[in-house]
């Protein structure tokens, strides 16, 4: 599902969610980085938008009970509210206990620049965010103050144009270029409605073109209406522009309306239900994620058994070189790297031979070779049928998880049964994921909040390095260096682009991670696990990188 957003039904359903939210009381607020998805949690109702470019969307659910991942706030909704001619909605909330008293939830619904922010205090400074970005007219990170994007600038704003501004403006252009000066220059125009605003004005110039546009004018003064006015909503479900969803919108359109709703919210309801949307999966997205990676594993693990079960080669034709090499021990020249001998059958064979090997410890090498590729054939097609099942039951319960039909205590419970199957039981011991530096250094990243501390206090040396996303949670890592001056660059950066992958932050952009040696990190009293003060810190800027985290792993493996 993908709703197209313009300024008009943005500013609408900020109205609508105004009268049917305010006062409402508030539970949480989820804002998870890797679904891309923010959830605010309402005692009677959950408000829910997507915000992935390809799936923008926004739904009402029945009420259910928060995550642990999201963030209490008991508070009331005091007012959702727009800026004019603008794809951002506010949602301000009042603290019932707590600082600071004010609370603001912004939604940025800009096409490529989807983001959401979650504001303390007046002076709106950013508490939590989806995605850390640094655009050419704002940098938008955490403990930043929010500055809203550029205004759009056009005419029409705040005040109605008149027919003669509105005529000046599109009349004297050719027909051609009437539609780009609309969109560009007057507000609450979208190509969503360009085509009913100017009607035949595109194609015809002189009088009929004059007629054409104030007809338009007259629908535009209707259209920037219903922006601003509730009372003035018509809502209508549309057929979607170059797409098979729905579209819904404050005011019919001509030749797109599917069929009318009694308010925008109904018609939001009826978009997801004609666009045979399944329900949305309030899993969090780390979890999801973590369901992907280890899909991915096994996949690649039948890959890889099937690729050797391609390579084996035929154990009978290897022992037979053995035999020849026995048989024929007298013509093999000691030190040779290879040897051609008459074969059984009355041939030649060419044979590799180790110059290192006496005659009879190269029949003994293809000996063994030939034991080896027996045992394999016994027991690849058991390993690779046991992958393959694991890997269709995963997919299953991905769809089922994807679909909403999982609830999270099945797919926790399933996620520990995905790591055992393909890695070194061994390794499940440990609270750390290992890796391997491009120089040699090994990395240790840890599994979750609890395992933190133990790989922290309990699997790290006092001058190891020590790493965390400065702000987002995530993964301790520990970069295996005991020695006097910092690591080199290269290394460093690879861990810190581990523990960038390892956080909530993976999406963003750039993270910023913060190092310092182990020795100058602390756990204060009483403090939850995985939470700890470190001292004496730099910071590094890094991109998660997927594939050098596979490439590091790889190595390890």
């Amino acid at each position: 599902m993908r709703i197209e957003w313009d300024a008009v039904l943005v500013s609408a359903l900020a109205r609508a969610l105004d009268h049917a939210g305010r006062r409402a009381p508030v539970r949480a607020v989820h804002l998870d980085p890797i679904g891309r998805r923010v959830s605010l949690y309402l005692r009677d109702a959950i408000w829910v938008w997507d915000l992935h470019p390809e799936r923008t969307a926004f739904r009402i659910l029945d009420p259910t009970d928060p995550p642990e991942e999201a963030t209490r706030l008991p508070a009331t909704v005091q007012a959702v509210t727009a800026p004019p001619d603008d794809r951002v909605i506010e949602v301000h909330f009042r603290r019932r206990r707590g600082r600071p008293a004010q609370v603001t939830l912004v939604l940025e619904l800009i096409p490529n620049r989807e983001n959401a922010l979650v504001l303390h205090g007046e002076e709106r400074t950013i508490r939590q965010l989806l995605r850390t970005r640094d655009e050419a007219d704002r940098f938008v990170a955490r403990g930043q103050v929010w500055e809203a994007p550029r205004p759009s600038g056009r005419q029409g704003v705040t005040e109605p144009l008149s027919l003669d501004a509105w005529l000046d403006r599109l009349l004297p252009l050719p027909p051609a270029e009437r539609r780009r000066a609309l969109i560009a220059g007057i507000a609450w125009t979208s190509p969503i409605v360009s085509a009913s605003l100017l009607d035949e004005a595109t194609e015809v110039d002189g009088p009929a073109a004059r007629d054409a546009l104030e007809g338009g004018w007259h629908r535009w003064v209707h259209l920037r209406r219903a922006a601003l006015d509730l009372d003035a909503h018509d809502p209508a479900l549309l057929l979607g522009r170059g797409s098979r969803t729905p579209q819904p919108y404050p005011l019919p359109v001509p030749e797109r309306v599917i069929e009318s709703a009694p308010d925008l919210l109904a018609a939001f309801r009826s978009a997801a239900e004609a666009a045979g949307a399944p329900p949305l999966p309030l899993l969090p997205g780390h979890l999801l994620e973590r369901l992907d990676d280890a899909l991915q594993r096994l996949n690649g693990r039948v890959s890889r058994l099937e690729a050797e079960f391609d390579r084996l080669d035929d154990p009978a034709s290897v022992r037979a070189i053995g035999d020849l090499l026995l048989a024929r021990f007298g013509e093999i020249r000691t030190g040779a790297a290879s040897v051609t001998l008459d074969d059984f059958e009355g041939g030649k064979t060419d044979v590799a031979l180790d110059p290192a090997l006496s005659p009879d410890e190269n029949a003994r090498r293809y000996y063994d070779r030939a034991a080896r590729l027996e045992r394999a054939a016994e027991r690849l097609p058991g390993l690779l049928d046991d992958a393959r099942r694991e890997s269709r039951r995963i997919e299953e319960l991905r769809a089922r998880a994807r679909a909403g039909e999982v609830e999270r205590a099945e797919l926790e419970e399933a996620l520990p049964e995905v790591g055992r199957s393909g890695h070194d039981p061994e390794a499940q011991t440990l609270p750390y994921r290992r890796y391997r530096s491009s120089g040699g250094l090994e990395i240790r990243v840890g599994r979750g909040a609890a395992r933190n501390d133990a790989l922290t206090f309990h699997h790290s040396r006092p001058n190891d390095v020590w790493m965390h996303t400065s702000q987002a949670p995530g993964a301790h890592v520990i970069l295996r260096w005991d020695r006097d001056g910092a690591p080199p660059a290269r290394d460093l950066a690879e861990a810190a682009t581990l523990a960038a992958w390892y956080s909530k932050a993976r999406t963003s952009g750039s993270v910023p991670v913060v190092w310092t040696r182990r020795k100058h990190v602390r756990k204060p009293r009483k403090a939850p696990p995985g939470s700890v003060v470190p001292d004496r810190v730099e910071t590094l800027f890094v991109r998660p990188d997927r594939r050098l985290e596979e490439r590091l792993r790889e190595e390890v493996e």
